[in-house]
């Protein structure tokens, strides 16, 4: 069996071969600047077969290829929000899946944010893209023929958790979060006895949303793109939540495993201060997400 051991704080934290019934593939463990990373994106596998897309940013597409992951049967994308880097390889993502599709017909569905501001909902997002006069509206007669359905999902802070998937086990839910001007939400995947949530890009603010949808998880990916204060840009730290935050938020949530990525160079460079500030309030094993890093839901 391969492991992979972590850097951690007050426990360890090691990766091995997939053996449970939920796992969790990392595509692109980055953001927005380029630096050796993908843009957020994640595959959540159940029972050892890719099942849900979670965001689709720049260099998922060349991750899935690298490691020559059958999309077959992908049919669930959740998007955090429409920032580029979280969304900008979801149509070569839509052209992978139907070109190596053995059936004829697939049928996406596709969750995301309302709209607010300059931000279109996640159903006229899908319509620019792939709908009649969209920029790749070719794209659903080329190779398998696509259905794309879209769900737009409440970004209040005040609006409760809800339940968006529940089918042969596998259940979805989603809860509003919040991104500075763009609408956001954070997800949790649950099946059989494990979970694993996604809190997407979120500031502090939103944490008692995100404590909600977690709790007791198995698996918390959380998003580390900033230092404490006053460690990164002031503006920052209304798009991310800083370390210190991010530990009180799984202890308080109380979930088993922390995966910290979307990691930005500065967070990158200070691992162990961040380690240090998040152990200061959990206690549980805490990891750095690489891209094409398989973890399972529970070791």
């Amino acid at each position: 069996m391969r492991i992979i051991a972590l850097l951690a704080l007050g426990a360890s934290f090691s990766l091995a071969a997939l053996g449970g019934s939920l796992g969790l593939v990392v595509l692109g463990s980055g953001g927005p600047r380029p630096f050796g990373r993908a843009g957020s994106s994640y595959i959540v596998e159940v029972n050892g077969t890719p099942r849900i897309l979670v965001d689709a940013g720049p260099g998922a597409f060349l991750r899935i290829g690298e490691m020559k992951l059958d999309l077959d049967q992908v049919d669930t994308v959740l998007l955090t929000h429409l920032h580029i880097d979280h969304t900008g390889d979801l149509p070569g993502f839509f052209k992978a899946r139907t070109l190596t599709t053995r059936a004829p017909k697939i049928q996406f569905n596709v969750f995301g944010p309302a709209g607010g501001g300059v931000f279109p909902s996640t159903t006229r997002f899908l319509n620019l893209l792939f709908e009649k006069g969209g920029a790749w509206e070719y794209q659903k007669t080329f190779g398998a023929d696509e259905e794309i359905h879209g769900t737009d999902l409440a970004t209040d802070l005040n609006s409760s958790v809800s339940q968006i998937v529940d089918a042969n086990g596998l259940r979805i839910t989603a809860v509003a979060t919040h991104h500075d001007d763009c609408p956001s939400v954070a997800y949790r995947v649950d099946y059989g006895n494990e979970s694993i949530a996604f809190s997407g890009d979120m500031d502090a603010s939103a944490v008692p949303n995100l404590v909600r949808l977690a709790k007791e998880c198995s698996l918390l990916v959380f998003h580390c793109a900033v230092l404490d204060p006053p460690n990164s840009p002031t503006l920052l730290y209304s798009f991310h939540t800083p370390p210190q935050r991010i530990g009180e938020a799984a202890r308080d949530a109380g979930v088993k495993r922390l995966l910290l990525s979307h990691i930005a160079p500065d967070v990158e460079g200070a691992s162990r201060s961040v380690l240090r500030s998040i152990g200061a309030s959990y206690k549980g094993p805490v990891g750095f997400a690489h891209d094409k890093m398989r973890v399972p839901a529970s070791p």
